[in-house]
């Protein structure tokens, strides 16, 4: 089931990933090799407060959906350099999420265009 699963998250038009496991990470760097295919990183906490509020009458439903969306305009797996972190590694991006030393020359202009 699990290789179903990669599978299908890997050819899907747009991947959400709703935990932030290995298979997730895994599937996101596979999808920028591919050619940044669109990916959208959840912003959990700022996500669950946007709910809160919705839910809370807040926001109508336009409202909640305009700030979900500028929430997250910039989490679509876009690619980028991973930095380097001497004090703390364990908050470096994970080498499988962003495989940026891996992607192919071929695909510069495509990686400029987006960035």
């Amino acid at each position: 089931m699990a290789a179903l699963d990669y599978l299908v998250s890997l050819e899907s038009d747009i991947f959400v990933p709703t935990y932030d496991g290995n298979m997730a990470k895994v599937v996101e760097g596979h999808r920028r090799h591919l050619g940044f295919k669109k990916t959208i990183l959840l912003d959990r906490k700022l996500l669950v407060d946007l709910i809160d509020q919705y839910n809370a009458g807040s926001f109508m439903w336009n409202e909640f959906s305009a700030a979900v969306k500028e929430a997250h305009t910039e989490r679509m797996g876009n690619p980028a350099k991973r930095l380097v972190i001497p004090d703390r590694p364990k908050e470096e991006d994970y080498f499988y999420s962003n495989p940026w030393e891996c992607l192919e020359p071929s695909n510069e202009s495509k990686i400029s265009s987006i960035i």
